[in-house]
């Protein structure tokens, strides 16, 4: 337990820095066209144990998130984002759920479900991620129009970074 404790703390302290200090400095659109956001630090949500409680999940959404901001300078809007897929997950594991029950212990992986299986699970918390946290950005839905066109154009950028990430270090917890 504590080698996945480890495992899961430090890919946590990589995604931090890497979304503070490398990813918010891309600008893939330029000035006239800021659509595009890397975000990738939800995938240490995405890739927790299967068992780990709402609490916990809860708990690690809020730090994770207000580790970011605190970076980022922001007031809670990734902390927001973080919680509400935190919060929402089991529900989807449970919807996403094989046929036959997920095995105990067992991490939501590419290798232990399958590449289609994660594509799916990862693009569902990855889009409703990105919806809560555009939607919380402006709060206003008087720009709709621009929060899904930074929602569709980050996701195809996120999830290609995220899948780029699975397939090249294949994280086995």
């Amino acid at each position: 337990m504590n080698s996945l404790l480890l495992k899961n703390t430090t890919r946590a302290v990589i995604f931090i820095l890497l979304q503070g200090f490398v990813l918010q400095r891309i600008n893939i659109g330029g000035a006239s066209f800021n659509y595009f956001s890397l975000i990738m630090y939800p995938v240490v949500i995405m890739l927790l144990p299967i068992q780990t409680s709402r609490a916990a999940l809860v708990l690690i959404g809020f730090a994770l998130g207000m580790s970011v901001d605190l970076i980022y300078g922001s007031l809670g809007v990734h902390a927001s984002a973080c919680l509400f897929i935190a919060f929402t997950r089991p529900m989807i594991l449970r919807f996403m759920e094989p046929r036959g029950g997920y095995p105990i212990p067992s991490s939501p992986l590419a290798a232990s479900f399958g590449l289609r299986w994660f594509i799916q699970y990862a693009s569902l918390m990855l889009i409703l991620y990105l919806l809560f946290y555009f939607s919380v950005e402006v709060f206003s839905f008087k720009f709709i129009g621009q929060i899904l066109i930074k929602t569709v154009s980050s996701f195809v950028l996120s999830l290609f970074a995220i899948l780029a990430y699975i397939m090249l270090f294949n994280p086995k917890s």
